[in-house]
């Protein structure tokens, strides 16, 4: 195996790594991926003004860091996800989701500074080169051991694959902390901004314990950014205090720039998946509405649409059928059997109808020659009861969209306003589309989290 590896100058510490690719097939790899990422995960946030002033903050950092020959491309990508991820060669990329809670400049140099370190340290190539030595591994093995092509092998491999490429671990999320710090430092910002995102992280994840409690289910752990860091981290706070040394007397914060370049900041979904205003849902290009229970948890999601009870008890999910066959009662029999109780009924001129089983109940409606299923299931039997009602409003509520109703179909945005006198988050939030998590929300955009208020005079963030 040793014959088939080769070593390499590690950028940053000047140690030869293991690794099993040149630069110039680091940066084909991450031309490779990044054609991907842009084309067929995400889709790149169309604001110039914004990729432009994420590319010079970008390009400003790069530029002390260990590989300032190195071509970096900073993107911004058009999802409502909190994450920011790199690709070898110098790839970068930020989504709209975090940045709509970052509050600086700094902020912001705080998350690409972190990227960048782990692409001048070589983590993702070291990761590849990692997990091609272990498939070879095995295939030189394989000759000389023919058990391990058994399925006790194949077990093995793909173990030690996923072990592989399961992410970075803490060590290397450290060194990408200390290294973003110390690019930080050299680009006169403050490297302590980086404990501020953790802290606007660790919120998020606050946040959605609140809400996974009043929704019975397990709180989502954020996976990217920073997971591997406990609330109070000795040794993040050790790596990032290194670089105060280096940091000028007065660093640059930028509030004023970031929040600039962040007015009309697309917030949560964009329109195209359609949009959720106080737990009525409108979807343009379907052309369709409906309402969900006033006390209902809405979640659109990218492949479905899922309204929770408040405690928990019950889900209702809508999915689409694009070649439907028979009629709405046909279909429903099909999908939930004989024993269900079926019932044609007519929306407004659209077909449809309803079905209930002791645990099962919702409606099947049609519309422009496609299925609409709204389907609620409990987690336990007979938990549907309670909500018969809700559930059946809820399918009795769908309608074509209406020429008013599609004016509604934009998506929410960040704007900056001057806070007065009085103002509270509790104030601003009543009537906002954010619905009844909307005043969480506020204090989370603007780093005030949980208990925080606007002081008078102060440039916050509202959603609109």
């Amino acid at each position: 195996l040793s014959l088939l590896v080769g070593t390499a100058q590690n950028p940053v510490t000047g140690q030869s790594d293991f690794v099993m690719m040149s630069e110039d097939q680091e940066i084909a790899i991450g031309r490779q991926y990044n054609e991907q990422v842009i084309s067929k995960q995400y889709q790149v946030y169309e604001s110039k003004v914004l990729q432009d002033y994420v590319n010079g903050v970008g390009q400003k950092l790069a530029k002390k860091s260990h590989r300032p020959g190195l071509q970096y491309r900073f993107t911004v990508l058009d999802t409502p996800e909190i994450n920011a991820f790199a690709l070898p060669g110098g790839y970068v990329y930020i989504t709209r989701g975090i940045m709509a809670y970052l509050n600086s400049e700094a902020e912001l140099a705080a998350v690409v500074g972190h990227e960048i370190g782990h692409v001048t340290a070589r983590h993702g190539v070291r990761q590849q080169s990692a997990a091609q030595a272990a498939n070879i591994g095995l295939t030189i093995a394989s000759i000389f051991v023919p058990e391990i092509n058994t399925n006790l092998g194949q077990n093995l491999a793909n173990l030690m694959g996923g072990a592989l490429l399961s992410g970075y671990g803490r060590e290397q999320e450290l060194e990408a902390d200390r290294l973003g710090a110390q690019y930080l430092a050299r680009a006169d910002y403050d490297p302590q901004a980086i404990i501020s995102v953790l802290r606007v992280l660790k919120n998020q994840e606050l946040k959605d314990i609140e809400l996974a409690k009043q929704e019975g289910r397990e709180p989502r752990r954020y996976s990217g950014l920073f997971a591997t860091h406990p609330d109070n981290d000795t040794r993040l706070k050790q790596v990032v205090g290194e670089a105060d040394k280096l940091a000028p007397a007065a660093p640059f914060e930028g509030r004023s720039e970031f929040l600039a370049a962040t007015d009309g900041l697309v917030f949560n979904d964009n329109s195209e998946q359609g949009v959720v205003r106080n737990n009525r849902f409108y979807h343009g290009e379907l052309g369709i509405a409906l309402q969900f229970p006033e006390t209902w948890q809405v979640h659109n999601l990218p492949d479905t649409l899922v309204a929770v009870s408040p405690g928990g008890e019950a889900m209702l999910q809508m999915k689409i059928d694009q070649k439907p066959r028979g009629s709405p009662v046909e279909y429903a029999r099909r999908m939930v059997g004989s024993s269900a109780n079926v019932q044609s009924l007519d929306l407004d001129g659209l077909s449809a109808a309803t079905f209930e089983l002791p645990n099962a109940m919702g409606g099947v409606i049609y519309h422009n020659q496609q299925a609409y299923i709204l389907q609620a299931q409990a987690k336990a039997s007979g938990g549907l009861k309670a909500h018969r009602n809700d559930i059946f409003n809820a399918v009795r509520s769908f309608h074509a969209l209406t020429a008013g109703e599609r004016k509604l179909v934009r998506p929410l945005s960040i704007h900056i306003i001057t806070a007065r006198q009085g103002d509270t988050y509790a104030r601003l939030a009543h009537n906002s589309p954010l619905g009844k998590s909307a005043e969480s929300y506020l204090r989370l955009i603007n780093a005030q989290y949980p208990d925080g208020e606007p002081q008078a005079g102060q440039r916050i963030k509202i959603v609109e």
